[in-house]
């Protein structure tokens, strides 16, 4: 059986079978052919799944978000909106720090198992491809398992560049060619524009957390967003015009008014916990602890006896948002509210809390004391939750980013004035004014930072932005080759055909 808890949401994530909506006779496979199974609606949709299943996040750096030592670990750390400092109690290894400090290493476990991560989620997607071409299944199921594909290849030359590329999997690990990022970029562009249109238009129900024509069109607005990086040749028009078919899909943002029943006092707040709105929500991982995936982002970052207090249940006294990032909010912004720190912390405040200084001046030797670093609660635990983590679903691609995308497009292209009220949508939901004159490129490169802080899009947003080597905090200035993760050393016994990325060796 494919799971679909909470009206049909969680299809295509569930591999895991427990009982659902969609109940397959344990002997179909001797009753049907496999042609004939992938045809099918329920055949297409388990072909999907196998896919999807690789998505949310879990232990050992599986998955794009929920969990540790992974995808989004590797690109929020390595920026300047979190880290996790080692403790001079001895807490925390120096994995993390080294990945905020950019001294990572073609060995590290980060670095591993996003590559091993990414590249089993391109074996399922290349397997499904197969099953529902031979199978001559519906042209939707066909398209949506193409686009899967091509946002696994996205992630990875952002992160890696140049990279081993195949779309069948009758070739063993040691013949795989490496490909040059921007032939890998075409071949993207070309698979999403060929594709897309034969998406559901349909959202929500069991097209929540998949790719539908919206959550594709996004996908590749990102990839004309970062093209100048990928290729050398920026694409803003092409950007603008794959957000402004996002619009057709009917998306606002969120409301940003004041709510007494949620524990931050706001329901923009709501774009962050169990089942997001599907008003602003383009693309998100269903996420159900301990069953699909885990969220860990708020009881990795609150200290033990302060989760406890909050929550019943003990935290990690983990990630931290240094301060040189915090400091940047205003005041008055809602959300600054997903920060916890000082004597009067936003949201609950039980007896027993902890007071968390927002000072952080030190992260490896002897490394931070314990109640050092401002904490998130942006993702307020969603129950069923536990020390493991939480069941707040996670968002890939909400409105607000597009909107803030469609600006930074305009201002590229030399309409700044164009882009102004893209901003201002979104600054005033947070409670802030409207901007005084037209954006600048550092307007939005700073709302960018408040509206999407630890959602994983900040380490390409300030490559893009050209502020991602430059010194910053307890931080020095990078060489360029840190644009670029290293090809793991792993990867490089197993083919001898990859080149490791330069200044790596």
């Amino acid at each position: 059986m494919i799971i679909m808890i909470n009206k049909l949401i969680s299809l295509c994530f569930a591999v895991v079978l427990l009982q659902g909506c969609t109940k397959l006779d344990e002997n179909i496979y001797d009753k049907y052919t496999s042609e004939d199974f992938y045809n099918s609606k329920e055949g297409s949709d388990v072909a999907l799944a196998a896919v999807y299943a690789q998505i949310p996040g879990n232990w050992d750096g599986v998955g794009y978000a929920g969990a540790d030592r992974g995808w989004y670990d590797l690109n929020s750390m390595s920026t300047d909106e979190q880290v996790i400092p080692h403790r001079n109690t001895g807490d925390w290894e120096l994995d993390f720090a080294r990945l905020y400090l950019r001294q990572w290493l073609p060995t590290d476990g980060f670095i591993n198992n996003t590559w091993n991560w990414l590249y089993k989620s391109v074996f399922n997607a290349n397997l499904a491809v197969a099953q529902l071409e031979t199978a001559n299944a519906d042209p939707s199921k066909i398209a949506e398992a193409k686009v899967l594909r091509a946002f696994f290849y996205y992630l990875l030359i952002d992160d890696f560049g140049d990279v081993p590329f195949f779309t069948d999997n009758n070739v063993t690990v040691d013949k795989i060619p490496q490909e040059k990022r921007a032939v890998i970029f075409d071949f993207i562009v070309k698979e999403i524009n060929e594709n897309v249109e034969l998406l559901s238009s349909a959202k929500g129900g069991v097209y929540y957390g998949r790719f539908n024509k919206w959550a594709g069109y996004a996908l590749l607005a990102k990839l004309y967003l970062n093209a100048e990086v990928y290729t050398g040749t920026p694409r803003w028009q092409e950007c603008l015009d794959a957000c402004n078919k996002v619009s057709e899909g009917g998306f606002s943002l969120h409301s940003g008014a004041a709510d007494n029943s949620h524990p931050l006092g706001y329901k923009y707040f709501e774009l962050f916990g169990d089942v997001l709105p599907d008003d602003e929500t383009i693309l998100a991982i269903y996420t159900r602890v301990d069953v699909v995936g885990r969220n860990i982002f708020t009881v990795r970052s609150l200290g033990g006896s302060d989760a406890s207090a909050l929550f019943g249940y003990s935290g990690w006294n983990g990630s931290v948002v240094p301060k040189d990032f915090l400091d940047k909010f205003n005041d008055n912004d809602i959300r600054k509210r997903q920060f916890r720190y000082g004597a009067s912390p936003f949201g609950p405040r039980p007896a027993g809390f902890t007071i968390y200084s927002v000072e952080l001046n030190n992260i490896d030797n002897p490394g931070a004391n314990p109640n050092d670093g401002a904490r998130s609660q942006k993702f307020f635990p969603a129950a069923p939750a536990n020390s493991g983590g939480a069941s707040n679903d996670f968002p890939i691609y909400r409105y607000a980013d597009i909107l803030l995308m469609k600006a930074e497009c305009h201002v590229r292209m030399n309409n700044a004035g164009a882009g102004k009220p893209f901003v201002d949508e979104v600054r005033q939901r947070a409670g802030l004014q409207a901007l005084s004159a037209a954006p600048t490129l550092e307007d939005i490169y700073n709302e960018r930072g408040f509206e999407l802080a630890w959602e994983g899009h900040r380490r390409q947003d300030m490559i893009r932005f050209g502020t991602f080597l430059l010194p910053r905090g307890l931080v020095k200035a990078a060489q360029s080759y840190r644009l670029l993760f290293p090809i793991p050393t792993a990867a490089l016994n197993a083919n001898p055909l990859l080149t490791q990325n330069p200044e790596y060796n």
